[in-house]
């Protein structure tokens, strides 16, 4: 019991501090139902600058392989991507990425590892009795690995993930795949990709009850525009559900009776909180420009009468012989801000 009450009083912290960063990224951390959320995270600041979640970039950034294993491509051999965010109350949270070709280049993999780090926290018993400090983290171990489908513009791929959780004295180990297939139009400059991600579950639970972990099903497009130096995302995240929005009911209408009528929320309003779109200006030069925006995030995180610009994104890319630089900025609300940082490094 008092090793329980240590588990309640994290999990009640970490649910407070990360619920900013969370809400939006799938329909696994509404209501709180999963666990391994952290699997949602987007470490990468170039996928965080175009809306936060991006699917079809298939060229040499490799973080993008462990969230789109069809992804992958003979542009990521030899690069390493290191990611870093610094978040709020002294959690951290950051990915490192790299592929390798093998079989005289015919094959490539792709591996990386992400994580978090949730800091330390004052442990308490049941009486309000101090016990000290105690810690939580978790991390993934993605490898993944792209077949091209012979005589065709359609790649397929696959990533297998080992998943550890440990949350004071409470431990959890799981593993996931994440299935895809990416279609290339290459007349056009275009690509068009569908991924599952998340298929599995946990080999050992916390206490005595095993807990589904975040499954989602994403459709995703993109296009490099002929006259215009701008390719442009369109992601529609959660197919699995269609209806992910809530009732936030500091935005009921009250009459002069008292009596309030909930939010509405229209069936075309549910369908754009599936959208984020982003753009990438001056794409594959050695300076990038972008910005995006990520509908449910800015539904679901503005505040009546005050406008926040939540869900809005923007970072920007340079190249500088081997390395390239990245940086994010997510508005989430008026006191919330997230930036994330990065580094590819070209290792050929």
């Amino acid at each position: 019991m008092l090793r329980f009450s240590y588990f309640v009083v994290m999990i009640r912290k970490i649910g407070f501090l990360m619920l900013l960063l969370f809400v939006c990224s799938s329909y696994a951390q509404i209501g709180g139902k999963y666990t391994y959320e952290f699997l949602n995270l987007v470490t990468s600041p170039r996928q965080a600058a175009l809306g936060g979640k991006v699917l079809t970039n298939n060229d040499w950034d490799t973080s993008q392989a462990l969230y789109n294993p069809s992804a992958i491509n003979e542009e990521m051999d030899g690069q390493l991507a290191l990611n870093f965010v610094n978040y709020f109350a002294d959690i951290n949270y950051g990915g490192l990425s790299y592929a390798k070709s093998f079989g005289e280049k015919k094959h490539l993999i792709a591996a990386g590892i992400t994580y978090v780090d949730y800091g330390s926290f004052n442990g308490y018993d049941n009486n309000g009795v101090s016990t000290g400090e105690f810690s939580g983290n978790e991390f993934a171990l993605t490898v993944g690995y792209k077949y091209n489908v012979p005589n065709s513009d359609l790649k397929i791929g696959a990533n297998g993930k080992f998943i550890s959780s440990k949350l004071e004295t409470y431990s959890s180990i799981g593993a996931a795949l994440d299935l895809a297939a990416l279609y290339e139009f290459k007349e056009s400059n275009s690509v068009l990709t569908l991924v599952a991600s998340n298929i599995g579950g946990q080999f050992t639970a916390y206490e005595d009850t095993k807990e589904k972990i975040p499954f989602h099903v994403d459709l995703a497009f993109a296009k490099e525009l002929d006259n215009l130096p701008l390719k442009w995302h369109v992601v529609y995240e959660n197919l699995q559900q269609f209806d992910l929005s809530f009732e936030n009911p500091n935005r009921g209408e009250q009459d002069l009776d008292g009596n309030v009528t909930p939010e509405n929320i229209s069936v075309f309003n549910k369908f754009m909180q599936h959208l984020v779109i982003g753009g990438e200006l001056f794409h594959g030069k050695a300076l990038n420009l972008r910005l995006g925006y990520n509908f449910r995030r800015g539904h679901e995180l503005k505040i009546v009468d005050n406008r926040v610009f939540a869900g809005i994104t923007a970072g920007f890319g340079l190249k500088l012989n081997k390395f390239r630089i990245n940086y994010a900025f997510q508005k989430f609300s008026a006191a919330a801000n997230v930036h994330t940082f990065g580094l590819n490094i070209n290792l050929k």
